[in-house]
C-alpha cells in the first residue's frame, strides 16, 4: 500500500472572486466541459473580495449537469455543523447527488474572530472537527427515529430532528496536516485533502502512515479513505507527458487518487481535463496491472463480516461496483426494504442503463441466492426485496420522454414513479392511468396490469403499452412489440415479472389535464348494504368516473367508516357533480368534498423512504363481476368478525372490459371490481377459510403477498396459463425469474 486502488478523479480549484461574479461560474462550466470530475472553491467568508462559497456552489450546481462540487475546504468555525449538514443534503438532493464535503478546522483566526467565530487551539480544533462529523452524520441519518443528541465541548445538539438524507453517500474530506488531525482522518473521515506546497511528498508518506495506523486502530480498512491533493505550483506550461511524469509517482507511491488543479486559467483547465487526465489514467492503469494492485471500493472488516454466503462480492461487474450496496454500507438501510416489507438482501445492484441491467442479471444468475427485481419498491406483494439474496434495483432508469405528441406516444423508464410521470406529462396535457398513489414504480405496475384512477375511461396501464425494451435471462436485450417478439409482448402485459426485466415502456397516453377529484367519508356501519349500494352506483355511473373505496374500523361511535376517492376524467364540473350525486345516497355522509385539479396533483410524488416500517401486510385479492348481496354480505361478515382489518375496492370495469380476454396475459375482462382484503394477523387461519368461502375464481397478483399454487389459476385462466408456460420456455427456460409468482416453463 501506497496505492489504495481508488479510481482516479480530476478537479479544479476556483477562486470565488466577486469582481466578476460570473467568472467562477464560467470556469466551473468549463471544467465540466473539459471532462473534469470535480469543481472546488476555497471558503473564506471573511474575505470581502470573495463571493460566499455556499451560495456560489448552489448557483454552479444549477448551471452544471454532471460535475461534483465541494468546498476546498469549508470553514467549520463559521459554519455550524447542524446547519451545514442540512445545506449539504439539500444541495445534494437538488443537484442529483453531486455534492461532496471538504471540511477544515479553520485558519486566519484574527479574521475568523472578527466575523464572530471562536479561536481554537490545535487540540480544540481536532475535537471540534470530530464533534462536527458526529453532528453532520447524525443529521443525515434520517432513518434513525430518535432525535439527535450530541453533548460535545464545542458542538451540542439537544434533540434535533434528523434529515434530510443526501441523495448519495456524501464523503467527508478533511484538510489536515498535524498528527492529531491525521489520526482523526483515519478514525472518522472519508478522505484526506492536503495541498502540495504546504505538504511535501515526504509529508504525504508520513501522513499516510499515520492515517493508516489510525484506520487500523478504528477497525477500518485504510483503503476506505481517499487521498486527494491540491496541486499548488506552476503546471500550466508543461506538456501532458511532463504532467504525467510528475504526477504518476504521487498516484502509485503516495496513494493520491484525486488531483485538483488550483488557479483560474481556462487553458490550464482545458489541458488538465482533455490531455493530462486521460494520459495519467492510462499510465496508472498500466502500473497497477504490472503491480497487481487491488482496485475498487474498500470495505471495513465489520462490513465484510456481514457479507452473505452464496454471493461472490469480488465478481460484481466493474460498471456496477460504484453503486452496489452491501450490508454494512451507510446506504444499506435506505435500500434493503420495500415500502411495506422489511428485507435483508445480501447485495443491492443499481444499474443506470439498460446495458448495466443485463450485466446485473448475468452476474446474479451466476450466484446461488434468490433474485428480486425492484422498480419503485412500493408493491404489496413484497417481491421487490428478499433475505440474503440479490436485488436488482432499476430506480435509476427513470426518464420520461414524449416521443410523439401527435400520437400521444410516451417513453417511460421502468424505474420512474408514477407521480413523476404525471408531473412530466402534465405540461403536455397528457396522462396515463397508473394506480392510486404517486410513489408506485412504473415497472411493477406496467407489467402486472395497472388498476388506476382512470381505469373506467382509459383502461389498464398495460392496455396502452405499445412496446417495451426487455433484458432477458440469456443476456440479450430485445424490443417487444406487435412486430418484434409478439409472444413476449403479449406475456409482458400481465405477467412481465416472470419473463425478464423491462427497462422502458412505450405507452399511448390520453388527452387529459384537469380532473374532478372527490372524497367522501360514509358511515359504513351497515357494511354489507354500503358495499352493495356503492357497487350499484359505480356500475350505473358514466365511464368517465372511476371510484375507489376503503372500509376500515370506525371511531367516535361508528363501527365502520368508508372513504371513497373518485376521479372524473375531465373538467366538466356539471357532469361530474351529476355522476357523483348518487354516491351521497348509499349511506350517511360524514364528509364530502370535490375539486377541480390537475391529474398530476391527484397522484403527486411523495418520495417516501422505504424502510419496511409497515411490518408487512397479509391479504388477498378477488376480481368480481358485481358487489352483489352475497359477495357484499360475506365481505361485511369477515370485516365485522375482525377477520379483515381493511377492505379496499377498486373500479375495473368500463374500458378495462373493452379489451378481448386473449389480447394480454391479464385475461380478466368481465369483472367490474377488484377487491383487496387485509387479513388480521391474529386471526389468519379463520380468515383464510372465510376468504376461500367467497368462491374467488379470479385474482390480481399484485395484491397477493404469499404465493400458493391456486393463485396462479386465479390470476391466469387455464388457456392463458398454458400459453404463458410456452412463452416462459422460449424466453426463460432456466426459470431465472422464479422468485415472483413462478410460472414454470412448459
Amino acid at each position: 500500500m501506497p496505492d489504495y486502488g481508488h479510481d482516479l478523479r480530476f478537479g479544479s480549484f476556483i477562486t470565488p472572486q466577486n469582481g466578476r461574479p460570473e467568472l467562477a461560474v464560467e470556469l466551473a462550466r468549463l471544467s465540466e466541459e473539459a471532462g473534469l470530475d470535480l469543481v472546488t472553491f476555497q471558503d473564506h467568508p471573511y474575505q470581502a473580495t470573495f463571493l460566499d462559497t455556499w451560495t456560489l456552489m448552489s448557483w454552479v450546481a444549477a448551471r452544471t449537469e454532471r460535475v461534483h462540487l465541494s468546498g476546498n475546504v469549508l470553514n467549520l468555525p463559521l459554519r455550524p455543523p447542524a446547519v451545514l449538514a442540512r445545506s449539504v443534503a439539500s444541495l445534494d438532493l437538488l443537484s442529483g447527488g453531486r455534492v461532496e464535503l471538504g471540511l477544515g478546522a479553520g485558519g486566519f483566526w484574527d479574521a475568523i474572530e472578527a466575523m464572530g467565530g471562536r479561536r481554537l487551539s490545535p487540540g480544540q480544533a481536532v475535537d471540534a472537527l470530530s464533534e462536527a462529523i458526529d453532528v453532520i452524520r447524525g443529521v443525515w441519518d434520517a432513518d434513525e427515529r430518535r432525535p439527535l443528541r450530541v453533548d460535545g465541548a464545542h458542538y451540542t445538539v439537544k434533540g434535533a430532528k434528523r434529515g434530510p438524507a443526501p441523495a448519495h453517500d456524501v464523503p467527508i474530506w478533511l484538510g489536515a496536516y498535524k498528527p492529531r488531525m491525521l489520526r482523526l482522518v483515519g478514525a472518522k473521515a472519508d478522505g484526506w485533502l492536503p495541498s502540495l506546497g504546504y505538504a511535501t511528498p515526504e509529508d504525504l508518506t508520513a501522513g499516510n502512515k499515520i492515517i493508516d495506523e489510525a484506520a487500523d486502530g478504528a477497525g477500518r480498512d485504510p483503503r476506505e479513505i481517499r487521498r486527494l491533493l491540491n496541486l499548488m505550483g506552476e503546471f500550466a506550461g508543461d506538456s501532458a507527458e511532463e504532467w504525467v511524469e510528475r504526477l504518476l509517482p504521487l498516484a502509485v507511491e503516495d496513494g493520491i487518487s484525486t488531483f485538483i488543479l488550483p488557479g483560474d486559467d481556462p487553458a490550464a483547465i482545458e489541458r488538465f481535463g482533455r490531455e493530462v487526465a486521460p494520459a495519467l489514467r492510462e499510465a496508472v492503469a498500466a502500473e497497477r496491472a504490472a503491480r497487481g494492485v487491488t482496485t475498487g471500493p474498500a470495505r471495513p472488516p465489520r462490513a465484510l463480516a456481514l457479507r452473505r454466503p452464496g454471493i461472490d462480492y469480488d465478481a460484481v461487474p466493474a460498471s456496477l461496483a460504484g453503486t452496489a450496496v452491501e450490508p454494512g454500507d451507510r446506504e444499506y438501510e435506505r435500500v434493503r426494504s420495500s415500502y411495506i416489507w422489511a428485507g435483508s438482501p445480501g447485495l443491492v445492484l443499481r444499474p443506470a442503463t439498460a446495458g448495466q441491467v443485463t450485466e446485473a442479471l448475468t452476474y446474479a444468475r451466476s450466484q446461488d441466492v434468490p433474485l428480486a427485481v425492484r422498480s419503485g419498491g412500493h408493491g404489496i406483494s413484497g417481491r421487490s426485496t428478499n433475505d440474503g439474496g440479490i436485488v436488482v434495483d432499476v430506480g435509476a432508469l427513470d426518464a420520461v420522454e414524449v416521443l410523439d405528441r401527435g400520437r400521444r406516444l410516451v417513453r417511460v423508464g421502468a424505474g420512474a414513479r408514477w407521480g413523476d410521470v404525471a408531473s412530466a406529462l402534465s405540461p403536455h396535457g397528457l396522462a396515463i392511468s397508473s394506480g392510486d398513489y404517486g410513489d408506485v414504480g412504473v415497472g411493477g405496475l406496467a407489467t402486472a396490469g395497472g388498476q388506476g384512477f382512470l381505469a373506467r375511461s382509459y383502461g389498464l396501464t398495460i392496455d396502452h403499452v405499445v412496446g417495451a425494451e426487455v433484458a432477458l435471462a440469456d443476456g440479450r436485450t430485445v424490443r417487444a412489440d406487435p412486430e418484434h417478439h409478439p409472444d413476449l409482448f403479449w406475456a409482458l402485459r400481465g405477467a412481465g415479472g416472470n419473463l425478464g426485466v423491462v427497462t422502458s415502456f412505450d405507452i399511448e397516453a390520453t388527452e387529459l389535464s384537469d380532473v374532478v377529484f372527490a372524497v367522501f367519508v360514509h358511515d359504513a356501519s351497515d357494511t354489507a348494504a354500503f358495499l352493495e349500494r356503492w357497487g350499484w352506483a359505480v356500475e350505473v355511473s358514466p365511464r368517465k368516473l372511476t371510484p375507489f373505496t376503503t372500509v376500515f374500523p370506525g371511531q367516535q361511535g361508528y363501527s365502520a367508516l368508508a372513504q371513497t376517492f373518485a376521479v372524473w376524467a375531465g373538467d366538466d364540473t356539471d357532469a361530474a357533480v351529476a355522476a357523483l350525486e348518487p354516491f351521497l345516497q348509499v349511506a350517511p355522509v360524514l364528509q364530502q368534498q370535490a375539486q377541480l385539479a390537475p391529474y398530476a396533483a391527484v397522484v403527486a410524488p411523495h418520495r417516501n423512504r422505504h424502510t419496511g416500517q409497515q411490518g408487512g401486510l397479509r391479504g388477498h385479492s378477488a376480481l368480481v363481476d358485481h358487489l352483489d348481496a352475497d359477495t357484499s354480505g360475506r365481505l361485511a361478515e369477515m370485516f365485522e368478525q375482525r377477520l379483515l382489518t381493511m377492505v379496499q375496492v377498486r373500479s375495473v370495469g368500463g374500458a378495462v372490459n373493452d379489451v378481448a380476454p386473449g389480447a394480454t396475459a391479464y385475461a380478466h375482462r368481465t369483472q367490474n371490481f377488484s377487491v383487496n382484503g387485509v387479513i388480521s394477523a391474529a386471526r389468519a387461519a379463520p380468515a383464510e377459510r372465510a376468504w376461500d368461502g367467497l368462491g374467488v375464481t379470479a385474482a390480481y397478483l399484485s395484491f397477493e403477498p404469499r404465493f400458493e399454487d391456486k393463485l396462479l389459476t386465479r390470476a391466469f385462466p387455464p388457456a392463458t396459463l398454458a400459453r404463458l408456460r410456452q412463452v416462459k420456455a422460449a424466453y426463460d427456460p432456466g426459470n431465472v425469474f422464479r422468485h415472483n409468482f413462478p410460472i414454470t416453463p412448459a
